[in-house]
């Protein structure tokens, strides 16, 4: 089911989201719930905020832009260890029509859980880096503009 995603400045975007206590159905429903709304939004990641549950949870589909990386949902994804940083463009479905340059490390490494409930530990770098700081940011109430420079920032908002 295709849900409605929340936009700026929504205040619920700046909430912090709850860890899951366990994978169960009804997460599995959010998850391919997620999954739908981004793929009928042409988005490449979503945060369970921005469809308005104050849960942990996070689906990315980056193919896009790099087509040799799979879909994958974390729950309860947490960065244990970031390297280097790197300057990029980025946009944001609950932030329509604005774009801006965001500093973000160059590779992470996020744990958490997957669909089912089982850990999960991913390497990333290039885009997929960047779509999980960005959607992991929506999981602490942070978007994209709050990243922006002070000037840009400004016109953003």
């Amino acid at each position: 089911m295709r849900r409605e995603i929340l936009v700026y400045p929504d205040p619920f975007l700046a909430r912090k989201a709850v860890p899951v206590g366990a994978v169960d159905d009804r997460i599995r429903t959010l998850i391919r719930d997620m999954f739908e709304t981004m793929y009928a939004s042409e988005g490449i990641g979503l945060a369970a905020p921005q469809v308005g549950v104050g849960k942990r949870v996070v689906v990315l589909d980056v193919s896009p832009v790099d087509e040799t990386i799979a879909p994958v949902a974390v729950v309860n994804p947490e960065i244990v260890l970031r390297n280097g940083s790197v300057t990029g463009v980025e946009g944001c479905l609950s932030v329509p029509g604005v774009q801006g340059e965001v500093c973000r490390a160059e590779t992470v490494e996020v744990r958490g859980m997957d669909e089912q409930g089982n850990p999960l530990r991913i390497r990333a770098a290039g885009i997929l880096s960047r779509a999980l700081q960005h959607e992991i940011d929506h999981l602490e109430g942070i978007l994209f503009i709050d990243r922006l420079s002070s000037s840009a920032a400004a016109s953003a908002k």
